[in-house]
């Protein structure tokens, strides 16, 4: 059974904006995914962030799309911050280079804007 959460970001992302997730892991979790897209209701568009956690793997991994094409994926990570059972906040800091991932306050990793202009992140 998946579980969907759809919001709009008014205005599109910006610098200094913040977008907090808060949500509790399976018991049994294999993965989830936050995904920051540029059309929420035409997924098959830009995909501004795509963040996948996999419970298998322990990893996660960083992507975007652009025109169609998915980009080159990032995996480095500090630590595995996800455990079965527990919630979790997860905090977006939209910075002007990047987006900055903090897990419960501790910085996990960045990824760096490829969608221009920002504000079509919605």
């Amino acid at each position: 059974q998946v579980e969907q959460y759809v919001g709009e970001i008014k205005g599109g992302l910006r610098p200094t904006m913040k977008l907090t997730v808060i949500g509790m892991v399976h018991s049994k979790p294999k993965s989830f995914s936050v995904t920051l897209l540029c059309d929420p209701v035409d997924a098959n568009k830009d995909v501004g962030l795509l963040f996948t956690v996999n419970f298998t793997e322990k990893s996660i991994t960083r992507n975007a799309r652009i025109a169609g094409k998915w980009g080159r994926e990032e995996k480095t990570i500090p630590y595995f911050p996800f455990t079965a059972g527990d919630t979790f906040k997860m905090e977006l800091l939209c910075e002007h280079q990047q987006i900055r991932v903090l897990i419960d306050g501790r910085q996990l990793c960045d990824f760096t804007h490829r969608v221009q202009p920002l504000n079509l992140v919605k």
